[in-house]
C-alpha cells in the first residue's frame, strides 16, 4: 500500500510540475494592406516579464539569433528581410565573449510583400528563436505560422 501511495504522490507531483511550465512568449500575426498589392506582414512577440528574445542580428557566437523563414508562394514576392521594432538592448557578455542584442517585453518583425495579382492567399513559414531570462535559457524553439492575405 505504501508503494502505491508513494507512486501516486510522485505521479501527482510530476503532473503539477509539468502544468506550471508555460511558454514565456506569445506571437501574433497580422497582414496589413499598404497600397495596391503591397502588404506588410506584422509578427509581434510579447514576452513575460524577465524574459528576452534575441535579435536577428545578434552574434551567433553568443546566442541563437531569431530567424523568420517564409515558405515559397508563387503569388508573392518578398522584399528584403523582416525589420525589427522595439527597444533593442545591446551588451557585451563576458561569459559568452560575444556581443548580444535582444528585446525584452516585446518586439515586432515587419516584412514587406507584394502580391503578383489581386488574389487571396496565405503566407506560411517558421520562426526559430531562443528565450532567456537572467538565470537560464530555454532550448531553441521553432514555431510555424500561417497569415491570411485578404
Amino acid at each position: 500500500m505504501k508503494k502505491i501511495l508513494s507512486l501516486l504522490t510522485f505521479a501527482f507531483l510530476i503532473s503539477v510540475g509539468k502544468s506550471q511550465i508555460t511558454d514565456p512568449v506569445a506571437f501574433t500575426y497580422v497582414a496589413k494592406k499598404k497600397t495596391g498589392n503591397i502588404y506588410e506582414l506584422v509578427i509581434t512577440a510579447t514576452l513575460n516579464k524577465g524574459w528576452h528574445i534575441y535579435s536577428q542580428n545578434s552574434d551567433k557566437n553568443g546566442s541563437l539569433p531569431t530567424k523568420i523563414t517564409f515558405n515559397p508562394n508563387p503569388l508573392v514576392t518578398i522584399t528584403g528581410k523582416p525589420k525589427e521594432t522595439g527597444k533593442l538592448i545591446k551588451l557585451y557578455d563576458k561569459t559568452m565573449k560575444a556581443n548580444l542584442q535582444y528585446y525584452a517585453n516585446n518586439v515586432t518583425f515587419t516584412q514587406t510583400i507584394t502580391l503578383k495579382a489581386a488574389v487571396k492567399t496565405n503566407i506560411t513559414g517558421t520562426i526559430n528563436y531562443m528565450l532567456c531570462d537572467d538565470n537560464k535559457c530555454l532550448p531553441p524553439t521553432k514555431k510555424t505560422f500561417d497569415i491570411a492575405i485578404q
